[in-house]
């Protein structure tokens, strides 16, 4: 039924001459490479930290995260979401948070959502925010236009003639 003898394989073969490698099919198209220099890479999907994982540390990354368990450290991610099973205990910095479980630790993003099932304790730095009815927030909320630069407030610096008391 199965066979390797090369009965219909066109052309003469005693079976003892060295097969020659076949040249290319004209007729077979090339794979088109539409690689550029410069060109963006495409998006990898959603990463997801399942339920049943305990995080010891901070999470980085410039993709989309979705936290399902607990996280013990800061995170920071271009959209961060927070299931209602996940627990974090830590800064998140996003460009888009939405809030689902509980935070317990400073919030910073572009846009912020918190859900009905939110639970976060903590002060949120935003640009924008969106709280339903049901979710439970403790702390402070600030509008700023660009909530994720780390540095502090700016505060006006003191004259060095004011600083001595004018002596």
């Amino acid at each position: 039924m199965f066979s390797k003898s090369r009965i219909n394989e066109p052309g003469p073969k005693t079976g003892h001459e060295p097969e020659q490698p076949k040249a290319p099919d004209a007729a077979m198209p090339k794979p088109s490479f539409d690689y550029t220099p410069g060109a963006s890479k495409p998006k990898p999907g959603v990463s997801v930290l399942s339920s049943d994982l305990t995080i010891l540390g901070n999470v980085k990354t410039s993709g989309d995260i979705q936290i399902e368990g607990v996280v013990e450290g800061d995170i920071r991610a271009h959209l961060l979401t927070v299931g209602e099973s996940a627990t974090i205990k830590g800064e998140i910095v996003a460009d888009d948070i939405v809030v689902h479980g509980r935070v317990v630790g400073r919030v910073r993003g572009l846009k912020v959502r918190l859900t009905s099932t939110a639970r976060v304790e903590g002060d949120i730095i935003h640009k924008t925010i969106a709280i339903e009815s049901g979710a439970h927030f403790e702390g402070s909320v600030q509008r700023q236009e660009d909530p994720l630069s780390t540095g502090a407030p700016k505060v006006a610096p003191i004259p060095p003639a004011a600083a001595s008391g004018g002596n």
